[in-house]
């Protein structure tokens, strides 16, 4: 698999200060080897459109779509809770 961010989703990433960037790296590695890795708690965030939640650490997601053989990042944003 591989993986591309949408317009929106690469904005996002390249404001996030360095460190955080870097999880982000790591963590869509972990997705693009194995979506069940453990440390991305990757699970459907809307089943109506295919959306998909993984965690970049405690306070931070990445949404991402699956098509073909990509994952589709639309969206990196701070967790609501």
């Amino acid at each position: 698999m591989r993986f591309e961010f949408s317009v929106q989703a690469y904005g996002c990433y390249e404001l996030l200060p360095t460190e955080l960037r870097r999880a982000t790296d790591k963590q869509i590695r972990f997705l693009v080897n194995d979506i069940r890795h453990p440390s991305l708690h990757a699970k459907k965030y809307d089943e109506s459109i295919g959306l998909w939640q993984a965690r970049i650490n405690r306070s931070w997601r990445f949404y991402f779509l699956i098509a073909h053989d990509a994952y589709y990042i639309v969206s990196i944003r701070k967790h609501p809770k």
